[in-house]
């Protein structure tokens, strides 16, 4: 039986088996700084290196095409929120577009990559204070911050929102820091600093110094930094005003992604030499600092990966929580996760956290099996869920239009062509993956956990039907 926009299934929030629903206690200005913050993440202040030593300056492009990319999924995901807010997002709009097992299959496989997530954030946390107070055991600080944040979470979805407002707020402030002294020392008007013009982008071997073959394997680091941003669409279905909240989030992807991302990266190749080693030894943003001679610029960027990685923490269990909340509304996974209590589904943060603490100690007992074995099943997982929310898109537009036009308060530019240029780059970057060693490895086990899931999901998707 086909089910219309006009009759929707009850929102996934308020049915019976859950008592009470989630509440919407995030303000706009929690919403607004979660998805500027959201963008800002330790995949760009220190995975970005990697980009650069394989790409040169040709990773400016890089990072352009795929946030271009990124836009345009933004953008279908931010239509369909719109029209529908849920907490589970794009896996509830697969449900709705294409199956209950597409619905399964994208739930599920996101919170693997968020709670596998969590466990590498708190690893690296864990790194750098151990950096400052040496002797102090690791695994105590890894404890400290699950903690830390499985408490925040536990609590009123405020919490949470305060905690991510500040967070991105000290992010946003460093970013804008770097970005003006950067400027300032490419025109040449930085105190103690002379312009260094174009050399740096055309003088170090060309503007694509390791050729095409560079550019593609910059491409695929420049899409694995923009992970995170799709929270903001679960976030919004707890907050005062859904619907304007997603939209607005949405509209300001573009110059978010060409400030930040772009920008910096123009910066950062303009200034230093694209094949200097402390771009991959301290990180590309205190490698310029310290050529400025910013004092202790090596240190403030530790202070700024810290907070990058403790505000990807909290909103990567957030994230989970929601989704394995939304799965199991929609009868697809424990119904003991699904309680929720004070507006909060706790049991599901406690799962999320669990499987997060778990995951730091399989990192420990099998670093290079088990741990390794995560690592790659979530390797390709935020392009199978592009996948999913671009096949989505195209399908729940047409309904949209025939059935409720006046929910359709943002619009994917284009449509249906720029929607299905989306789904040639997913495809594209899915075979760029299959090119490169280390990559294909990581496909491989992003499509096989893809595989089972959804053979899992179909199974279930007969047998609800059969009944």
């Amino acid at each position: 039986m086909s089910r219309t926009l006009t009759s929707p299934p009850p929102p996934v929030e308020s049915t019976p088996q859950q008592g009470s629903p989630l509440s919407n206690g995030l303000k706009q200005r929690h919403l607004s700084m979660i998805a500027l913050g959201g963008v800002i993440g330790a995949g760009l202040f220190v995975g970005s290196g990697a980009g650069i030593a394989a790409a040169g300056p040709s990773i400016v492009l890089a990072y352009a095409v795929s946030g271009l990319l990124v836009m345009f999924v933004m953008r279908m995901l931010g239509e369909m929120s719109a029209a529908n807010p849920a907490s589970g997002s794009f896996s509830v709009h697969a449900d709705r577009a294409i199956g209950p097992w597409a619905g399964f299959t994208a739930g599920w496989m996101f919170w693997t990559l968020l709670v596998v997530g969590v466990a590498i954030e708190a690893i690296g946390a864990a790194h750098i204070v151990q950096g400052w107070l040496p002797g102090t055991p690791s695994w105590l600080w890894v404890l400290l911050f699950m903690a830390l944040f499985c408490g925040t979470n536990l609590g009123a979805v405020a919490h949470f929102g305060e905690f991510e407002f500040w967070f991105a707020t000290l992010k946003i402030g460093a970013i804008a820091l770097f970005l003006i002294l950067g400027t300032l020392a490419v025109l040449g008007v930085l105190p103690g600093t002379d312009s260094p013009g174009a050399a740096h982008l055309t003088g170090d071997g060309g503007f694509l110094p390791t050729g095409v073959d560079g550019l593609l394997i910059g491409l695929l680091a420049s899409l694995a930094a923009y992970g995170g941003l799709e929270t903001v669409t679960i976030a919004a279905a707890e907050s005062e005003d859904p619907v304007r909240g997603v939209a607005k989030a949405v509209r300001t992807t573009m110059w978010r992604i060409g400030i930040v991302y772009v920008g910096s990266m123009l910066v950062i190749v303009t200034l230093i030499p694209w094949n200097d080693k402390s771009v991959t030894e301290n990180g590309p943003y205190a490698a310029v600092l310290d050529r400025l001679g910013v004092p202790g610029g090596g240190q403030i960027m530790n202070v700024v990966v810290l907070i990058a990685l403790l505000s990807a923490m909290n909103a990567n269990i957030y994230g989970a929580s929601r989704m394995a909340y939304s799965l199991v509304a929609r009868g697809q996974g424990p119904k003991a996760l699904g309680k929720v209590s004070g507006g909060v589904p706790r049991r599901a943060v406690l799962a999320s956290s669990a499987f997060g603490f778990v995951a730091v100690l399989l990192s420990y007992w099998y670093p290079t099996t088990v741990f390794a074995w995560l690592l790659n099943m979530v390797g390709g997982v935020v392009l199978v869920v592009w996948g999913f929310i671009a096949v989505s898109q195209l399908r729940l537009r047409r309904r949209l239009e025939r059935e409720a036009p006046e929910r359709l308060t943002v619009r994917m530019w284009g449509f249906p062509y720029l929607t299905w240029v989306t789904l040639a780059g997913v495809a594209g970057a899915l075979g760029l993956m299959a090119l490169d060693a280390d990559t294909r490895v990581q496909l491989y086990f992003t499509g096989g956990l893809a595989v089972a899931l959804a053979a899992v999901g179909y199974a279930r998707q007969r047998a609800v039907a059969a009944h």
